[in-house]
């Protein structure tokens, strides 16, 4: 038994009987734990709220307010709900043993009390308890270890994404910055999106805080077009055209590959998606596989709307930048055509909170 009072266990005795009391008391003594005696459900509240008990003894023939009622009461609130409770009463019928468990009692003491029982089942249970209290430290422990590593692995893989970003930036002039822009963008219009009826079941704070990361490769297929074809000054012929529109294809299979042994999870599904995706249009007139509608994923047809606003408002190696106005007349043109309608009325609401950088780009 534990030497030191303040670590003995507590076992709060709930009876209106003064002898059963003073019996039980004695009894809990003499097994090493600490008796609180009390006479009413009123003065059990109140020894509670003073500080929990590790089992409590209730009897179930009281005034005012019965056993069962107070078990009930007991086990409906979070505070007091895990404290195991044993009845204590001369109703020892099937029937009464039965509605006493369902109400999430333990054990069952009739009376009369006989001490090497009553210290049996007190040991039994403060055992259970506290092999209970023990497990859901150590689960709690556990818990926060794994979510710790599971952070650590989603930081690293983020700090992968952004590497491989990075890198793709390399490969345009005076595009520092770019992809970055457009994740914050993609973001922007996700959180909005979020607060209409027809997208707030499917766009949750992972979703937001995924596409912001995910979006930043939609062109990593770039990489597999030659640099004659990719940077050429003048219009493209047919074949180099159908060059280009392979980055999607490219990009979704580099990113695969990349990731093959990490398992699926929904940055790198959401990536996938926007590389394979992002130039596939509303209307079924895009690539590389002519889906159409909500056929096409929803972070892609985010990524469309974010990646061809960026580009009308930019210089590019045909033309000068358009104006935001002239950009704001396009994308609308093309609601229903190009881009999700539902989405272009959310757009053209939160597009003033939209980041652009007026610089060269070769985006595609």
């Amino acid at each position: 038994m534990p030497a030191n009072k303040e670590q003995k266990p507590n076992i709060l005795i709930v009876d209106d009987v003064s002898a059963n009391l003073v019996l039980l008391s004695e009894i809990i003594k003499s097994a090493g734990y600490i008796p609180r005696p009390v006479i009413s459900v009123k003065q059990a509240l109140s020894a509670i709220n003073q500080k929990s008990p590790h089992i409590i003894l209730l009897d179930i023939t009281m005034p005012e307010v019965n056993g069962f009622d107070f078990c009930s009461m007991l086990k409906a609130d979070v505070k007091t709900r895990d404290i195991p409770i044993i009845f204590i009463s001369a109703l020892d019928s099937v029937e009464d043993k039965i509605k006493g468990f369902k109400l999430g009692a333990v054990d069952y003491i009739a009376k009369p009390f006989e001490k090497e029982e009553v210290t049996l089942r007190l040991d039994t249970h403060l055992k259970i308890y506290k092999m209970q209290q023990e497990l859901e430290t150590y689960n709690k422990k556990l818990h926060k270890v794994v979510n710790s590593q599971i952070q650590m692995v989603a930081e690293e893989q983020n700090n992968i994404f952004y590497a491989l970003a990075s890198l793709l930036e390399s490969r345009y002039d005076n595009n520092e910055g770019h992809l970055g822009i457009i994740g914050a963008n993609c973001r922007v219009l996700a959180m909005s999106l979020q607060f209409s009826p027809r997208f707030d079941k499917k766009i949750t704070s992972s979703f937001i805080d995924t596409i912001e990361v995910a979006s930043q490769l939609h062109d990593i297929g770039t990489f597999a077009i030659r640099d004659n074809i990719l940077f050429k000054k003048g219009p493209l012929t047919p074949d180099e055209w159908e060059v280009v529109k392979r980055h999607t294809e490219a990009g979704a299979k580099h990113i695969e590959k990349i990731y093959k042994y990490s398992g699926n999870n929904e940055l790198i599904d959401m990536a996938v998606d926007i590389a394979r995706y992002h130039h596939e249009n509303w209307d079924g007139t895009g690539y590389p596989y002519g889906k159409k509608g909500t056929e096409i994923p929803l972070a892609a047809r985010i990524m469309a709307i974010v990646d061809v606003y960026d580009a009308l408002n930019r210089d590019r190696c045909y033309r000068k930048a358009y104006s935001n106005e002239e950009s704001l007349k396009i994308m609308q043109s093309e609601a229903g055509k190009r881009f999700d309608p539902y989405m272009i009325e959310i757009f053209n609401k939160v597009q003033k909170q939209m980041r652009l950088q007026q610089k060269t780009s070769q985006q595609l």
